[in-house]
């Protein structure tokens, strides 16, 4: 379970660099988006691990404030790399 969160949790700014590296706006959102679903199994699995009374409470806690931070950046750079839709005249 620790090698899944870590490679998860790499996953994360591995995906950012590989996004901002892309010369599209929507290829940049795709790897972006691949981020933050990095993020959400970096959430999923210290809950289950705390479900099964492995570690620490106060750990879990300590990461899931962490991790609120870490999709609060990547909801903002996905709001901010959204592509203007072109409208006809």
């Amino acid at each position: 379970m620790t090698s899944q969160i870590c490679r998860a949790a790499v996953s994360i700014p591995s995906n950012i660099a590989e996004g901002f590296g892309r010369g599209s706006t929507k290829e940049r959102l795709q790897f972006f988006q691949i981020a933050f679903g990095s993020s959400s199994e970096v959430e999923t699995q210290p809950l289950l691990a705390k479900e099964l009374g492995f570690g620490n409470v106060s750990e879990y806690d300590q990461l899931e404030q962490l991790l609120i931070e870490v999709r609060k950046m990547l909801n903002s750079l996905l709001a901010s790399r959204k592509p203007v839709p072109i409208t006809k005249s």
